[in-house]
């Protein structure tokens, strides 16, 4: 590979074996110091470009993106305060397990600490929310170095999809000319015959992880420890994307039936919704948990595997469960907040599972030979029960007679097409959909993010995952969110992907009426609340996008008519956030006495 001046040899290089590495997509923001690197990904033809303004909403775009392919998206910036408006995207990235490769272009070493304009600290910019740091060196004809460079980059990339997936930070120094200007002698032609110039055919280094399988003995005891209990509970929380794409429903089910043990599903698991649900044999796969789980005996064996459960009922249930708990987690690491885990695992769920299923391919199951018939029996009629109530709720709610978020979140889940991506925004929609959210036969991929739970860049996020699949894409989203990211709705059309956005607007943190804090106000309404009477229309004509306020109790035939139609349209639909959550708590209230009566 030749080149008209160091920078650019620089740039094209590093890009070229990033390519060869299999990275297919790339995040541009627009600036003067990133130029090498944005000039060599704008030639290349194998890495799809999505350009944005906005750098917070470049990297969660790219962080929906990476999360619905399970494969590194790359991101680049320039100097100074735009890689820092990466970071939340990055915090985000390293607890979810989302591969990003973060590349910050920087100014050369000597202007560091000198008070050179648009000059910052870069070097280990974020942390220990990286998988892995590294920056290179200066630009340089040099075989040495370029090597260096090709093999640091296909280090970047497997340690964004190593044993535990995470964002990975390349920082870039770059001198001037920073364009593809031509400078005599500084990269000689003859460079591009050698081993550094030319590269290899692919990789320059190929590097494979391994997939983390248990041994025998390992297997044997988890199995053992299952079959030991005579109310054992399986539970799947929200996954991450190597998660999602190793694991075979149809294994756990194998599982499930053989223990006799019920599935608590999160709804970002990748086990409440789809085909398996149909075909699930004996096995329970409940989604209805969050509303009755206090009013079932408590499990006496756990085998739980993804991340802390959306639903806070369950991880309370489960902290005081006197259980034998089981935690396999791919990477090792500890991911359960209510510390009591009896067995922490360090191996894939997806092999694990498949292990396990293989081993009992030819043994009867728990329905088969008569064991935990009454334990499954009283999860199906909590699991019934809860549903039966939510769907007289919903009902109401369509009549305007008892109007709820919960009831908009449970019909944009029920009516998706099949398929659908559905990205679901934190605070009270991701809660809405966990307790609301029945499992379907339709293959819905339900994500969000709840790496570290925040509403910046849910919009971005959602755009992101839709530029990554051919299905139809649902964004539920709370009015704070929406307008937190409102710079991602530029994505729509720079980007070429559409959405259906369901925008729930309670004007404010509907959120805090679950707190104690809704006691005391002043400060409540102003300092947690917070109400912003913003005209959401306004915004929707800013970017071009068609927009309609839909009553509760007309939602489902809008959202129906929208889903039809091509391009993005935003459904508001307006609530009164404490009469709403009076309802939750009232639904709650319902199920736990009905089964009272019911002596579950």
């Amino acid at each position: 590979m030749t080149a008209p001046n160091r920078a650019t040899l620089w740039g094209r290089t590093l890009v070229d074996e990033l390519a060869e590495g299999g990275l297919e997509a790339v995040c541009l923001a627009p600036g003067s110091r990133s130029t090498p690197l944005t000039v060599a990904f704008a030639e290349h033809p194998a890495v799809r470009i999505f350009s944005h303004l906005d750098e917070r909403s470049a990297a969660f775009f790219a962080l929906g993106r990476a999360r619905r392919t399970g494969e590194p998206t790359a991101l680049v910036c320039t100097s100074g305060t735009a890689a820092a408006n990466f970071h939340p995207a990055v915090m985000e990235a390293d607890r979810a397990r989302i591969p990003l490769l973060v590349l910050t272009a920087d100014r050369p070493h000597e202007l560091r600490d000198s008070g050179a304009n648009q000059t910052a600290d870069q070097v280990k910019l974020y942390g220990d929310a990286v998988r892995w740091y590294a920056e290179l060196p200066d630009p340089e004809a040099d075989e040495r170095k370029v090597r260096s460079l090709r093999t640091t980059a296909a280090r970047a990339l497997a340690e964004t999809t190593g044993i535990e997936p995470g964002p990975v930070h390349l920082n870039c120094p770059f001198r001037k000319p920073l364009e593809p200007t031509e400078t005599p002698g500084a990269v000689p032609e003859s460079f591009g015959e050698t081993l550094a110039g030319r590269g290899r055919d692919g990789p320059f280094v190929e590097i494979e992880s391994g997939a983390t399988v248990p041994r025998d003995e390992q297997l044997e005891g988890l199995l053992q420890g299952l079959e030991s209990g005579d109310r054992p509970l399986i539970v799947a929380g929200p996954a991450d994307p190597a998660q999602l794409q190793a694991l075979e429903p149809a294994d756990v089910l194998t599982v499930a039936d053989h223990v006799g043990a019920p599935v608590f599903a999160d709804p970002l698991s990748g086990l409440r919704f789809g085909p398996h649900i149909e075909g699930s044999g004996g096995s329970l796969v409940c989604g209805g948990y969050d509303g009755y789980v206090d009013a079932i005996p408590d499990p006496d064996v756990v085998l739980r595997f993804g991340a802390s459960p959306t639903s806070k009922p369950l991880r309370h249930a489960l902290r005081d469960a006197d259980a034998h708990q089981f935690l396999i987690d791919r990477a090792g690491t500890w991911r359960e907040a209510t510390f009591t885990a009896t067995d922490l695992l360090a191996a894939a769920p997806g092999p694990t599972f498949a292990a396990l299923a293989d081993r009992l391919d030819s043994q009867p199951s728990a329905t088969e030979d008569g064991r935990s018939n009454d334990w499954l029996a009283a999860v199906d009629r909590a699991e019934r029960t809860h549903w039966s109530i939510r769907d007289r709720a919903c009902e109401a709610s369509a009549l305007a007679d008892q109007p709820f978020e919960g009831a908009i979140v449970a019909t944009a889940l029920e009516s998706a097409p099949d398929p659908a991506t559905v990205f679901v925004s934190n605070s009270m929609p991701i809660r809405d959909a966990d307790r609301f959210g029945a499992p379907r036969v339709a293959d819905l991929t339900v994500l969000a993010n709840r790496g570290v739970s925040g509403i910046d860049g849910i919009t971005s996020t959602a755009l992101g995952a839709g530029s990554a699949a051919d299905d139809s894409v649902v964004l539920v989203t709370g009015d704070l969110a929406f307008y937190h990211d409102s710079n991602g709705l530029l994505a729509i059309d720079r980007c070429d992907v559409d959405a259906t956005i369901v925008l729930l607007d309670n004007d404010g943190g509907g959120i805090f009426h679950r707190l104690p804090i809704e006691s005391f106000d002043p400060p409540f309404t102003e300092q947690f609340k917070t109400p912003h009477g913003l005209e959401f229309e306004a915004l929707a004509d800013c970017y071009g996008l068609a927009f309609e306020s839909v009553a509760p109790e007309d939602f489902e035939s809008a959202y129906e008519r929208s889903l039809e139609r091509p391009g993005t349209e935003i459904l508001r639909v307006a609530f009164d956030s404490e009469p709403s959550h009076r309802r939750r708590e009232a639904l709650a209230e319902r199920v736990y006495g009905t089964l009272e009566d019911d002596g579950v």
